[in-house]
């Protein structure tokens, strides 16, 4: 667990073993941010801080839908930041944060397998960074929670941002060579099921930050701004996904009509060859097939049944032309 105490005087480091003296004082307050928390860290923070055991059991489990509770003395909230996968699968890379008056505790995972923790604490290390630097500053927890998720928001806003550029590109190769349209097609629905997996992740976060604007009793004074920013910003990448989205669809619909067209032109040129052939089978089964017979081959005839032929062949060719068939 790695234990910071920040304060106006910036960013400073410490162990475990500090939280509890930290916590008594008032020029600062303590950020602990647990990489990957297991049953004896749990039990840890559950002896130092009080945390109620089912805000720990969701700690422990991987939740699939991001939430909020409030506490007597703190507030307990689950998000998910998006990890794009293989073959269109969306990650859920889940942050959960208890924000109390001289603390905030962020957590991280339980992680899908084969994912990298690092992964995981994208946001948390890009804010402790811009502290450092200097670039940030912030008086109390709620505030570098907003910074946190400020990050979080923005990631899904790049993840959105890479996914539009595949759908440009899905469209780009429609309008050309179609290719192999099984792959084409899978694709696009792949792209599809990553812009709705977008757009239920940020709709949900900004539904949680709409509960927390309604707890007036537990957020701190600065509070309500930021949230409306953080839900402005979920709304935003909701929004954007539902453009996406439906942008995506009509290249699909595109795909879709396209392809349907040149099958209908397939069975067009197809029936009509059928509907020229179809005399010339009726002549040559009503004559019979006598006339080429080894020596005694009836060339007068035969060469009548094939003008015939041509004849009828060349009149059901101009007749489908004249119908606008070709």
């Amino acid at each position: 667990m790695d234990v910071r105490w920040i304060s106006a005087s910036g960013v400073e480091d410490c162990t475990w073993s500090d939280v509890s003296s930290l916590l008594e004082r008032d020029d600062g307050f303590v950020w602990v941010d647990v990489q990957s928390c297991d049953d004896e860290k749990a039990r840890a923070l559950a002896e130092r801080f009080g945390f109620h055991a089912l805000a720990l059991r969701d700690v422990l489990e991987r939740s699939h839908l991001p939430k909020i509770h409030a506490y007597p003395d703190h507030l307990f909230v689950v998000l998910h930041a998006p990890e794009p996968g293989e073959s269109g699968h969306i990650h859920l890379i889940e942050l959960d944060q208890f924000i109390g008056h001289r603390y905030l505790v962020t957590t991280h995972g339980p992680l899908a397998a084969g994912v990298p923790i690092d992964i995981a604490l994208k946001e948390t290390r890009l804010v402790v960074e811009r502290l450092q630097a200097g670039r940030l500053q912030v008086g109390t927890p709620f505030e570098l929670s907003y910074a946190i998720v400020s990050s979080l928001a923005n990631r899904q806003g790049v993840v959105l941002a890479g996914l539009a550029t595949e759908v440009a590109g899905l469209e780009q190769r429609v309008r050309g060579d179609l290719g192999d349209p099984v792959r084409v097609l899978e694709e696009m629905f792949l792209i599809r099921h990553e812009l709705l997996s977008i757009r239920t992740m940020a709709a949900e976060s900004g539904e949680v930050f709409t509960r927390m604007s309604a707890l007036d009793r537990m957020i701190p004074p600065e509070a309500p701004p930021l949230i409306q920013d953080l839900i402005n910003r979920f709304d935003r990448v909701r929004s954007m996904s539902d453009s996406e989205k439906e942008f995506a669809q009509g290249v699909i619909d595109f795909y879709q009509a396209r392809t349907t067209t040149r099958m209908n032109v397939a069975m067009e040129r197809l029936a009509l060859i059928a509907a020229v052939l179809l005399p010339v089978t009726a002549i040559a089964s009503i004559y019979g097939m006598n006339l080429i017979v080894g020596d005694r081959t009836d060339f007068p005839q035969l060469a009548i049944v094939l003008s015939l032929m041509a004849i009828v062949v060349g009149g059901m060719l101009a007749w489908s032309k004249r119908m606008g068939w070709w």
